[in-house]
């Protein structure tokens, strides 16, 4: 097996995108030879808890409406041709992720971690939901089998939030600067949402490799 590390953000529309792409390359390849570890990656380390109007957040961070909308447009384009549902217009807030990272690192414990990743991206781009908010989290793991109690008395501590904080630093330090960052083998990075074609190609080299 060959270990794929993602790095990404659950609010990052790119990386949403990127995992359909790749999906579509696994369900073609069903004996692929990917073990799967989601990283966090935080686009906004310094989000207050709350979270922020969305809104006025991307405003902020594109220079105005006009500007958010001109940098949405590829984001929209590549998300339909990816066969995704993005429902922009649901989202109200731009939460704080570093919760919703720490539940993605409970569900790798668990071995659900995609799932986790998969519901985290549902809640957000399609119901429109606050993952910055607990009580979401924990409806977020009990669909995927985590136990929800112990998961708001976890996210109710400090439980593995100075973890996610310092492997968001080591990212940094090893030179990720967007997300997302696909990292083959531990040696093979491969930043932004790729092609399904790309994914089988890397696929059948691998085999290759190993014959």
């Amino acid at each position: 097996m060959v270990t794929l590390d993602i790095f990404s953000d659950p609010i990052c529309p790119w990386c949403y995108i990127g995992k359909a792409l790749l999906d579509r390359a696994l369900l073609e390849e069903p004996d692929h030879p990917f073990t799967i570890r989601w990283r966090p990656f935080m686009l906004n380390p310094d989000m207050p808890a709350q979270g922020m109007d969305r809104r006025a957040y991307l405003e902020t961070k594109f220079g105005g409406k006009e500007g958010a909308v001109q940098a949405y447009m590829p984001v929209a384009e590549h998300a339909a041709d990816a066969g995704l549902t993005l429902n922009l217009d649901a989202i109200e807030t731009t939460p704080s992720t570093i919760d919703a990272h720490r539940l993605i690192h409970w569900g790798g414990i668990e071995g659900v971690q995609t799932a986790v990743v998969s519901s985290l991206f549902q809640a957000y781009f399609v119901d429109g939901r606050d993952i910055g908010d607990r009580e979401v989290l924990a409806d977020i793991a009990d669909g995927c089998g985590l136990d929800a109690s112990l998961i708001q008395r976890l996210l109710a501590s400090e439980a593995d939030r100075r973890e996610i904080v310092e492997m968001d630093a080591t990212a940094r330090g090893m030179g990720v600067t967007s997300v997302p960052t696909f990292v083959v083998a531990g040696q093979h990075a491969v930043p932004g949402a790729q092609p399904t074609e790309l994914w089988s190609k890397v696929i059948s080299e691998i085999r290759e490799g190993a014959a």
